[in-house]
């Protein structure tokens, strides 16, 4: 039977054709099934893309940040009590005027030097534990130079390359009043060290302890040449220097956020007890110069 159907299909080579072609697309037919069935199997064994994204997107665990540790607390002390009463009204007119005008002055009065970069640094957004903090300015600690100003200019403008002679001051007055700027209220100076406010320090290098440098501004006092020592007192400051330290206090409290019992000295919050300056200071004198300006009120 198959013999005479091969016979035919020789008798009419067409229809042998149709079948040879038939049998190909057969066969490639059984290949293209059996392709398919082992590619669903594959694609049965393989994450989906839903699977992949998701995997892409949830954190590894080992990836983890570790967790934060508490920052150690500054030894207690007192806290700081402000001599300055509050005052709004009663005000001096005439030192009002008086001083209003010298601050619309103030910016054109001010001078300002460089000093060395082992002196002073930038302010940390977060401590040596990895927690946040927060750098704006929230002090104003009150110095002395117990030298000349110029003494103390030529101490910042020198290289220390050791923690423990560096220093500096945001603003320094003299005697006669001048103003000079050596830092930007943005960066740190390096005014006090081991040193705390109202039990608030922040640690940046555990093996020093904490400070209150990234959160304060630093300004100090040219002391008067009878001074220069150690003794508990000397014969005070000039009124041109209450009159531009008032004036620059009363700048940085309208650009931060630093309430007037903010104001405080180097004696309050060092912590090592061997900090007395400014020596002589007569708050009074500081009281009635920034209740003129509004600051007290």
């Amino acid at each position: 039977m198959l013999s005479g159907l091969l016979q035919r299909l020789r008798a009419h080579p067409l229809a042998l054709g149709l079948l040879g072609a038939g049998a190909v697309l057969g066969l490639g037919g059984l290949g293209w099934l059996a392709r398919d069935l082992s590619a669903s199997s594959e694609a049965a064994s393989r994450p989906s893309l839903l699977q992949l994204l998701e995997q892409v997107t949830q954190p590894s665990p080992s990836r983890q940040l570790p967790p934060r540790r508490p920052a150690p607390p500054p030894p207690p002390r007192p806290a700081w009590v402000s001599p300055m009463a509050r005052q709004c009204v009663d005000l001096d007119p005439r030192l009002r005027q008086r001083l209003e005008g010298e601050l619309s002055a103030l910016s054109v009065r001010r001078q300002r030097l460089t000093i060395d970069p082992s002196n002073y640094g930038v302010r940390f957004k977060s401590d040596a534990f990895g927690n946040p903090v927060d750098p704006t300015p929230q002090v104003v600690v009150l110095h002395e130079t117990v030298f000349g100003i110029g003494s103390a200019l030529s101490t910042f403008q020198t290289p220390h390359p050791r923690d423990e002679d560096q220093v500096s001051y945001h603003t320094l007055i003299g005697l006669d009043g001048q103003v000079i700027d050596v830092l930007d209220p943005s960066q740190r100076a390096f005014g006090a060290g081991n040193s705390a406010f109202n039990g608030r320090w922040v640690v940046t290098n555990p093996r020093v302890g904490g400070s209150i440098n990234n959160f304060a501004l630093h300004i100090s006092l040219e002391t008067p040449l009878d001074g220069e020592d150690n003794d508990s007192g000397h014969s005070g400051y000039s009124g041109k220097q209450y009159d531009a330290l008032a004036l620059v206090l009363a700048d940085w409290m309208g650009r931060f956020p630093i309430p007037a019992d903010h104001i405080t000295t180097h004696r309050q919050v060092d912590l090592g007890g061997e900090r007395a300056d400014p020596r002589s200071f007569d708050w009074s004198e500081l009281e009635s110069r920034l209740a003129a300006l509004g600051q007290l009120c």
